[in-house]
């Protein structure tokens, strides 16, 4: 039997996970800096395994993977690439070696310490159904925060999108801007790990942006859909991975995958019957 008030805080925290990565998505896929989200994932990930090896436990391991996060985005932030000649999704891959090797010699460290990482390879693979109304106001609060900033940067946000350097010389401060989005990215992605886990949080970010843009043209359209196509991916992907009785990470993910098929075919079908 269906138990709606066990269910709910899992349907409402997979839908504002993905509504929320979507939304995120639009700007990180808009800057083709895709890798930012498996940066920033691995990133909370190390921070994590370490707050475990020193005593972190449960929903206590979002507190260090929050820290690692944010230190990493104001790292990303204050790394100018115009400056340091470096190519941001380079600086990126940098950054996701050091997170990744850091979380990987923590893994291996456990073994050696005798303790347990069931708690960390949780937050690895990710599982929508533990989600509980604790989590799904992290998810809220993350989400509301992105809201915010994009509200009141959304102007500066598009012209950094078109050109960090012709909106520095038109007097917009892109460091100070781009700084603090990537500061929100980082607490968006951290509170998100319970829908699809570390590894796959990247498909929920680039996948429904990556649909937005086939179908339609225009920022603020592109906004909008995106954040439907995200909490579309996280709410179907939980209904059919429960009727199914399979991994809700996965389903979410291979759902949003299918969106960035099918919206092309959709657009190409419109078009032939406007022909």
């Amino acid at each position: 039997m269906f138990d709606l008030v066990y269910w709910l805080p899992v349907i409402v925290g997979g839908a504002v996970a993905g509504a929320s990565s979507g939304l995120l998505g639009v700007f990180i896929v808009g800057m083709r800096i895709s890798f930012l989200g498996v940066c920033m994932a691995h990133a909370a990930l190390a921070g994590a395994v370490l707050g475990g090896l020193i005593g972190f436990e449960g929903g206590q391991l979002l507190m260090p993977a929050l820290v690692a996060s944010v230190i990493t985005g104001l790292a990303l932030g204050i790394i100018n690439p115009e400056k340091t000649h470096l190519d941001d999704n380079i600086i990126l891959g940098f950054l996701f070696s050091v997170t990744m090797g850091l979380a990987f010699l923590g893994l291996g460290l456990y073994g050696v310490f005798g303790k347990s990482d069931n708690d960390v390879r949780s937050l690895l693979w990710g599982s929508l159904n533990f989600c509980r109304w604790r989590d799904v106001y992290f998810m809220l609060g993350g989400a509301t925060m992105l809201i915010l900033y994009i509200g009141l940067f959304s102007k500066e946000m598009q012209a950094i999108m078109f050109s960090r350097s012709l909106a520095e010389a038109s007097g917009i401060h892109s460091n100070f801007v781009w700084t603090g989005f990537l500061v929100i990215a980082a607490v968006v992605l951290t509170v998100n790990f319970q829908s699809v886990g570390g590894l796959m949080i990247y498909s929920l970010i680039s996948n429904p942006a990556a649909a937005a843009f086939a179908i339609t043209t225009g920022f603020k359209r592109s906004l909008f859909l995106s954040v439907f196509f995200g909490a579309m991916s996280g709410l179907c992907g939980f209904l059919i991975s429960a009727y199914a009785n399979l991994p809700s990470g996965a389903v979410i993910v291979l759902f949003s995958s299918m969106l960035v098929v099918i919206t092309p075919l959709i657009k190409s079908i419109k078009r032939r019957i406007v022909v």
